[in-house]
């Protein structure tokens, strides 16, 4: 083991940051997802269930929640058990899965509720909500 590795953290919180409305929010999510995970003991392991996870939280506040005007706020936690991902919008209205599995679109909701250990959402502080999820490392393959 080198020593870098032995000097990474065990668990870390990556400070909260604002994406602006853009098709390019869910890909800057998941490059801060990988940049944050890179810097966290162990963190690779949460790496493929977390891009998911992330691109479908703030997709869903990107095309439901969020007007022109509006910026969503990523926040991610991990410790050598769990990566928790928590999306903010400026809109109360509550998530909803929509469509089924063989639909095109809506199925967002569904896939975070299959790959998290757990989800939810809730009111944050001034207007809006919050969505979080919370998933355990990959499986490993092999």
């Amino acid at each position: 083991m080198s020593e870098t590795l032995d000097r990474l953290p065990r668990s870390a919180a990556m400070e909260p940051t604002w994406l602006a409305k853009s098709g390019q929010a869910p890909s800057t999510a998941r490059r801060l997802l990988l940049d944050f995970l890179t810097g966290v003991r162990g963190g690779a392991q949460f790496a493929d269930k977390g891009r998911l996870l992330v691109s479908e939280l703030v997709t869903n506040a990107l095309v439901h929640a969020t007007r022109h005007d509006q910026l969503i706020r990523l926040s991610l936690e991990v410790d050598e058990d769990l990566l928790w991902i928590t999306v903010e919008d400026a809109s109360d209205t509550l998530p909803q899965q929509r469509g089924d599995a063989d639909g095109e679109s809506g199925r967002g909701l569904l896939l975070v509720d299959a790959l998290s250990e757990a989800w939810g959402w809730g009111p944050r502080e001034g207007m809006g909500k919050q969505v979080w999820c919370v998933c355990e490392p990959d499986p490993v393959v092999g």
